[in-house]
Order: structure tokens, then sequence, then C-alpha cells
């Protein structure tokens, strides 16, 4: 087992190894020796596969454990799922010394974690993330939200997690169009600060490597967390691809998946630092060649100014500027800020192959 310790204004452990679901109870005991109800939220999918087992984990323990599952998908990232759960909450007479616990994929994580935020105005809440893309990613970190219909993610809250128990072993029953979007995360953080990793997603024996390549991740995510929890400065570097690819996601009514939108946006925002010569043609050739490797894609229908103009609403927009992340070597990126009206021109130069 990997234990990564993240320094933030919540400080905890990310737990990444083998067979870690029958300590899950023992490990909530311990760091939360006055719980005595765990509100556990999934989806209908995990639900089948692990709830039996995180359920005898929890109550072997001596913990009582009420569970609330929602449909799999982005559409139960809304408002409506989200009072349910506070009323589901209240219905069960949750306190603030008890927790919730998010077992599933990204749209639970986020979901649990606002829901964590603001009941009774904040409860303690465990990440046990299912998916390749939360272990590496959404997993961590305290960003917590829900959409609404104008975009996504533009109702939530800074809140980080009492733990994060990354079982690597579920992911073997991951299908693999899911695990290839978590690749996608998996290329951003090498995009970002670690060539090694790109190195490493060439592999062909790739599962053996996955709990190093999470370490690796979340490493670097800790990092930046640490250094700017709040999202005001360095940790902006970890919405590479994530401007034109929250935008995709919206206006295809979140049928293009959340990997496959961002590796998407990746390519763009990469195609438009290499023709700015910004960063060398190489990391071009790198990244796409990474994309078509496992079998991502780079390049969408969708015209410019239908993205831009989705893009209007994204979190990063500040004023009559927007931070975007540019490719600037093989391994490392640089936020940039232009203004908003050169938006997209800078997608329609990394829109053309």
């Amino acid at each position: 087992m990997t234990t990564v310790e993240v320094k933030a204004s919540r400080n905890y452990e990310v737990l990444i190894g083998k067979n870690l679901l029958p300590e899950l109870g023992t490990r909530v005991c311990e760091l939360l020796p006055k719980t005595q109800t765990v509100a556990l939220v999934t989806d209908n999918t995990v639900e089948a596969l692990y709830l039996k087992p995180v359920t005898k984990a929890l109550t072997e323990a001596g913990l009582q454990v009420r569970a609330y599952s929602v449909p799999p998908g982005e559409a139960s990232k809304s408002g409506t799922q989200y009072l349910s759960l506070l009323n589901w909450l209240a219905e069960n007479r949750l306190t603030r010394t008890d927790c919730l616990l998010a077992l599933g994929g990204g749209v639970v994580g986020d979901l649990t974690g606002f829901a964590a935020a603001t009941y009774q105005r904040g409860l303690p809440y465990i990440q046990v993330p299912t998916t390749l893309l939360a272990m590496v990613d959404s997993s961590v970190g305290g960003k917590t939200a829900i959409d609404l219909p104008a975009g996504k993610n533009l109702a939530g809250a800074f809140y980080q997690p009492a733990l994060v128990l990354a079982d690597t072993t579920v992911l073997d029953t991951l299908p693999e169009p899911i695990f290839r979007e978590g690749l996608a995360e998996v290329i951003k953080y090498g995009m970002l600060d670690s060539p090694r990793l790109l190195d490493q997603l060439l592999n062909d024996d790739l599962p053996s490597e996955l709990p190093s390549i999470i370490a690796t991740c979340v490493s670097i995510k800790r990092d930046l967390v640490a250094e700017d929890e709040f999202d005001t400065g360095a940790r902006q570097l970890l919405n590479l691809g994530h401007t034109v690819g929250h935008a995709l996601e919206r206006l295809s009514d979140y049928t293009v998946p959340h990997g496959h939108a961002v590796a998407i946006g990746m390519a763009i925002d990469t195609r438009a630092a290499a023709r700015k010569n910004l960063c060398p043609s190489e990391c071009l050739y790198m990244l796409e060649s990474l994309l078509e490797r496992h079998h991502l894609p780079s390049q969408t229908d969708y015209e410019a100014k239908a993205l831009f103009e989705a893009a209007l609403q994204d979190k990063k927009r500040s004023g009559g500027e927007i931070t975007i992340v540019a490719p600037s070597a093989f391994g490392k990126s640089k936020l940039l800020k232009i203004p908003v009206q050169d938006l997209c021109d800078w997608i329609e130069m990394g829109s053309t192959p």
C-alpha cells in the first residue's frame, strides 16, 4: 500500500493499494471515533458490485450503515438530486458526528462531498473511488459541486475529505471504455509535470504499473493543492483541457464522457500552443500518439464558435480575462491569461487538424 499525505485546511491521507475495502470499517472508527452512522452514497451500478462488501466491512466494525443510491451519470449531479440527498440525510437523523461515504466515481464523489459540506454546515466524509478517473483526480483535493443548467460545477464548495481509500482491485470490474476515460486524466498529469509518467503510458504492461501511476497523479495534485487549495493560482494547472472539455460536455448534453471531452480539450490546447510556438511540435506529436494508443479522441465536430460560447460560463474566467493552460515542453505546462474574446481564436487554432 502507498500512502500520500495531503496537507490542506483538513489534512488527510490517500491510501492506494489492493484489497483495502475490508479495512474500511476499522479505519473509519480509528479516524472518526465518535461516528455511529455512515451514510453511504453510491450509484445503481456500483451498488450491485460493492455495496455488500463495503457494508460488511463497516458493520463488522460496529457502525450502522444507511445507503442511498442515485442513477449513474452526470444527470445525478443536479440540484434536484442534491436536495433529495439532503432530505434523506435529515430523515435518517444524521448528526454532525456521523459521516458520509462516497462509493463510486466522480459524480458520486462530487455530489456526496457537496452534501457533506452543506448538511448541518458540515459533516466529515470519506471518498472510496471506484473508477480510475476518480482515483487519480476527483476524489482528491476537496472540490465538490453539482451542475446547473447554465454549466458544469457551478454550485459547489471546497471541502476536504477525511480520508481517500483507493482500492485498485475494484478496477478489475471497470468496463474498458470507462477505464480509458481515466487514462485521459492520467495523460493530463503527465503533460503537467511528469515526462516519466508519459513514458509509463507507453508501456505495454499498464495494469502492473497502475498503483504507481495513481500515486504519481495524486502526488502531483497533492503538491498543487498544498500550494493553492482554493484554486486562484497554480492549482488552475489541473484544468488542462477542461475549459474546452466542459464546453464540449455541455454542448453534447453530457453524452460525450468527461474523459473524452478532456482528451479533446487537451489536444485543442496543445495544437494551439504549438502553432503559437509556445511549445515544441514534439509535444503535440507525443500527446496525439498517447491519445491514439489509448483509444481516446483528439477532435470534435463542434465548431470553435459554439465551443467558445459554451465556455463563457467557465469558472476560470475573471472579468475580461480567462486563464488557460498551455503545454510548454514535454511533460510541462504553464498558465496563460488571455482576453476572453481571444479564446475563440485559441479554440479555432487548436481545432484545425
